[in-house]
């Protein structure tokens, strides 16, 4: 990618210039703000000429004289108090459109220094439905997991189910007295839900039925083989439910290991905790308190309160000997570290959880263990009156309940738009635009952003949404129905309109947006350059005709076509989102 490439070069202009640089100074370079001076820009000689005590845009000339870029650019020019600025080529712009068009990787070079990348994203709760909220960090982590995979790294997915925890205790005593089977058969989960809604309700004002609820637990993990049976059943419905949603958006996991497959090694790592000193008794509970080796306002064991610093604490074992979700996650670091040899590991979890991996991350520092751990926070979903998007009754909207109505509204559109579509036709491009309409709606969107769940705004034709971008791929699939052969690659290109140009330039800067998303973690850098590709290519199809001209014009409009097409498909693929060849 020129970015890159003209970041390289730069520093091999340094070498031959002879100008030092200080230890970890990496020259900036970026898209230019005003494209009549170039389409790159770096305000590298400004940087170093304040550190050299030196004139910035003399430095910046002396930059110029020494840089080897005649096979990247066409002009070189040092403009204001010292930028740096770069006119790619038209030869070197028609060899990427080549490279875009005939290899795998669209033009896209793999990372340097490939990374063992576990991402933990999704984890939904056994026994309750998918809601809503499971939306952005299942999208999010998807789209995470294939970036990271198509930029060279090894990828590990797992979802963190829950499928252990206090709740069950319920859920197994309404088994036992509250359970219709017959509902169970028709609906697992909304059976499950409606025993524990009943015995939690209860249980609320009654003591003893607390004491029960909390016996029926403690015989589940002592393997007591009746209730083990029970949640045995309940994992298994869950995942039957599960599975029809994550089938239906095309998301796929490696593993599904859930809290309780690390039961066994919760108690010897809370051993292992006070045996080191990181760990202590307080009040029968096992914590972890500020070590005081940071700054109060940088500690996440500590709180402020007024004036005061008070402490806030990781507490991994209760005083009844109960463990909580602090201790299960250390475990798992402990296992994706062993067994899948993970260098880093990607938390796609909301934002009400930052204390919780705050907590997390630094007990894994205090333990030594080299992982990098990152918490990929978002924000919320809102229903368009910009509050907690609910159903009329209060209730959580359930996730499936979305993805059906988005179908079911996707394909009363297409059989509108295009009346001759039905059958298995019709269904298949419902399914990939209601599913795209709602992972684009959420992955267009800064994920650190609440944003408001709007049907019509995500189905529209017009504008940031999925049916424009998958419109827009198929727009350029019908210039080539109209051809009426296979695209080949033309023996010699030859750029000279400004759209041609400028669709050649925004087609080079896939590259560059499919590598910044993993700099912080966020599609929406994707998800807006394909919305600005897509523009690209309609102003092009506007300003020049392609099947109507004629030679080397028409090979090299042909070929920007077929770019197009594979840049719009490979990075809608990226966000998780098919195409159609007809909408």
């Amino acid at each position: 990618m020129f970015r890159s490439q003209l970041t390289q070069r730069l520093l091999d202009a340094f070498t031959s210039a002879q100008i030092e640089i200080p230890e970890g100074f990496a020259p900036s370079v970026v898209l230019a703000s005003d494209t009549r001076f170039g389409d790159y820009q770096s305000n590298t000689a400004m940087a170093l000429g304040k550190h050299l005590r030196t004139n910035p845009r003399a430095l910046a000339q002396t930059i110029a004289d020494h840089l080897k870029v005649d096979d990247l650019c066409e002009k070189i020019s040092v403009d204001g108090p010292g930028f740096l600025n770069f006119t790619i080529s038209k030869p070197a712009l028609q060899s990427h459109l080549c490279d875009i068009c005939q290899s795998d990787r669209f033009g896209v070079p793999t990372v340097t220094e490939p990374r063992n990348i576990v991402i933990d994203f999704s984890a939904p709760n056994v026994a309750k439905p998918m809601h809503v909220g499971h939306i952005r960090s299942t999208f999010i982590g998807d789209s995470l997991a294939r970036v990271a995979r198509f930029l060279g790294h090894h990828v590990t997915t797992d979802n963190h189910i829950g499928d252990w925890g206090t709740q069950f205790g319920m859920i197994l005593h309404g088994w036992k007295t509250l359970l219709d089977h017959d509902a169970l058969a028709k609906d697992p989960i909304h059976e499950l839900v409606r025993v524990y809604k009943i015995i939690n309700a209860a249980a609320k004002d009654d003591e003893s039925l607390r004491e029960v609820c909390k016996a029926e637990l403690v015989k589940l993990q002592q393997g007591d083989a009746e209730n083990h049976a029970i949640w045995t059943e309940c994992v298994r419905l869950t995942m039957i439910q599960l599975d029809k949603v994550y089938d239906t958006l095309g998301v796929t996991f490696d593993y599904a290991l859930g809290e309780s497959y690390y039961n066994d090694a919760l108690g010897p790592l809370v051993d292992d905790l006070l045996a080191k000193g990181i760990a202590s008794v307080s009040e029968g509970a096992v914590v972890v308190f500020s070590d005081g080796s940071v700054k109060p306002e940088e500690d996440p064991f500590l709180t402020r309160d007024k004036d005061e610093w008070k402490a806030a604490p990781c507490i991994v074992r209760k005083s009844d000997g109960g463990f909580l979700y602090p201790t299960t996650d250390l475990a798992t670091i402990d296992y994706r570290i062993n067994e899948w040899k993970a260098d880093e590991i990607w938390y796609v979890v909301g934002q009400p959880q930052q204390l919780h991996f705050r907590h997390i991350i630094a007990v894994t520092q205090r333990r030594g263990i080299d992982v990098k751990l990152v918490h990929v926070a978002f924000g919320s979903i809102q229903g368009e009156d910009g509050k907690m998007f609910k159903t009329r009754s209060g209730e959580t909207v359930g996730l499936l309940e979305v993805i059906d109505e988005a179908i079911d509204r996707a394909r009363t559109a297409a059989a509108e738009k295009d009346p001759s579509l039905s059958g298995d036709a019709l269904e298949e491009i419902a399914r990939i635009i209601g599913c795209g309409a709602v992972k684009y709606a959420e992955l267009s969107q800064n994920r650190m952003t609440d944003y408001k769940f709007a049907w019509d705004r995500m189905l529209s034709l017009q504008g940031n949404t999925a049916p424009y971008l998958i419109n827009a791929y198929v727009r350029t699939r019908a210039i080539f129905r109209k051809l009426g052969e296979d695209f080949a690659m033309p023996a010699a290109l030859q750029i000279t309109e400004d759209a041609e140009r400028g669709l050649a330039m925004k087609l080079a800067q896939f590259a560059e947006a499919t590598h910044d998303i993993l700099i912080d973690h966020r599609p929406n850098t994707l998800a807006t350059y394909l919305f600005e590709l897509a523009d690209c290519y309609h102003s092009f199809y506007e300003a020049c005709h392609v099947l109507n001209s004629t030679g080397i014009t028409r090979d090299t409009r042909l070929t920007l076509c077929q770019a197009t097409s594979r840049v719009l498909k490979q990075g809608l693929n990226l966000l998780g989102i098919q195409t159609t060849e007809r909408m």
